[in-house]
């Protein structure tokens, strides 16, 4: 339109004079004259396309006349990959841009960003993990799997909230300081901890096959040849605690026993634990789930590490028959709660019935379940039970198990 607007006012110009000054201009006289210049504009046009396509012609027969070649890129080369990784992150040199930001590496870091490890905790980040779903709670608080941004890796967030209450505040201190110290392959991971806005953010190692407790509703019964397995694993886990950290649990059950694909079992929650100075130390406090509490500790006695063993004898038993050991002969359950508690220090240890399992496996529960906590061995003793290794040869693969007839959890899948 500018140029219109020139050539329409160089052809005018020499007549402007007469619109100034006479009245006898008619309306087709103007008209023509912009008829006349679209036309010369037009015309321009259509000039300037032509000589555009015989100098586009000329360059073509003289790339034909040197016999130039163009090469193109390999399917190999010309992939997404150089460029874009399978998380969706654009890198290019040191850069890194996704949907959550930019991040410039330093020289010391690789271009993917590595696996964030324990130790790591200047990689540990709170701004850096993302909500996936949530996947437990309790009256005190809830577990989030949630995603940490640059890497992709899965971690379970066990969020707290701070209470004014002091044994609260005391139990959660205490989990921090195990936390913080433990690191064990059966025990499960602990990464960083977070403080926010009155919660406490404890970041851990994701077990994706939920707890025993989730698949024990699932499957029922669990075999004897992999109870001898995840025997073996936990107890693994308790001669660390005992032996190396001086942790008694005090509330082992198969809801804080975790479970993966990859067919491991680990220890986890140490709201309750207790630290104890050496190993011949015993406790005289009342912390835990009644349910699986030995006697001594029901009684309110000193106990130590062997309590821990009897929690072992009551849940594999549990797992291994589908019923709690303290089954009450009416069909209405306990009168009270202070009846079970009545019946686990007055009654008879429970056994595992023989005509159903073996003998190793019977005399394994018969170990743990001693009422008098001085004849229970300890988890390094009970390594060493025939009905620990009596099924090496089997060749038993609880990662299959675990992920073929597990609960939901294990079949996770990440939403596209």
């Amino acid at each position: 339109m500018q140029t219109i607007g020139l050539v329409f006012s160089s052809i005018i110009y020499p007549f402007s004079h007469l619109f100034m000054s006479t009245t006898y201009i008619s309306l087709s006289l103007l008209d023509f004259i912009l008829t006349f210049s679209l036309y010369i504009y037009r015309r321009r046009i259509n000039l300037e396309g032509r000589d555009i396509e015989r100098k586009q012609a000329m360059r073509k027969k003289e790339s034909k006349s040197l016999n130039l070649t163009v090469s193109l890129p390999t399917n190999e080369e010309s992939s997404l990959s150089k460029f874009l990784t399978k998380d969706g992150t654009f890198k290019e040199g040191n850069l890194l841009v996704n949907k959550d930001g930019v991040r410039i590496l330093t020289p010391n870091e690789d271009e993917i960003p590595p696996p964030i490890k324990p130790s790591d905790e200047i990689m540990m980040n709170f701004d850096d993990i993302e909500k996936v779903k949530e996947i437990g709670s309790g009256s005190s608080g809830h577990v989030l799997l949630v995603r940490h941004k640059w890497t992709g890796q899965f971690f379970a967030l066990k969020v707290i909230k701070m209470t004014i209450d002091e044994n609260i505040r005391k139990h959660i201190v205490e989990e921090l300081k195990i936390n913080q110290s433990s690191q064990c392959q059966n025990v499960v991971v602990y990464y960083q901890t977070f403080y926010d806005n009155g919660f406490i953010s404890i970041v851990l190692e994701y077990m994706d096959g939920g707890s025993l407790a989730d698949f024990l509703t699932k499957v029922k019964r669990i075999p004897e040849k992999h109870l001898a397995v995840i025997s073996k694993q936990v107890l693994k886990g308790l001669m660390y605690l005992h032996h190396e950290k001086h942790i008694v649990h005090r509330d082992l059950k198969p809801s804080n026993l975790l479970i993966n694909h990859g067919g491991e079992v680990k220890i986890t929650d140490f709201g309750v634990s207790a630290i104890l100075s050496c190993t011949s130390d015993q406790r005289d406090t009342f912390v835990g789930t009644y349910s699986y509490m030995s006697p001594e500790r029901i009684s309110a006695g000193t106990y130590g590490y062997k309590s821990d063993i009897w929690s072992l004898g009551i849940l594999l038993l549990e797992c291994a028959t589908g019923e709690f050991p303290y089954t009450p002969q009416e069909e209405e359950g306990w009168i009270s709660f202070y009846e079970l508690l009545e019946a686990i220090v007055d009654h008879p240890p429970p056994c595992a019935p023989s005509d159903k399992f073996s003998p190793e496996f019977c005399s394994f529960i018969s170990s743990c379940a001693q009422k008098d906590p001085l004849k229970r061995p300890s988890a390094r003793e009970l390594m060493d039970h025939p009905f620990i290794n009596m099924y090496e040869d089997a060749d038993v693969d609880l990662a299959s198990y675990f992920t073929n007839d597990g609960s939901p959890l294990a079949t996770f899948t990440i939403p596209n």
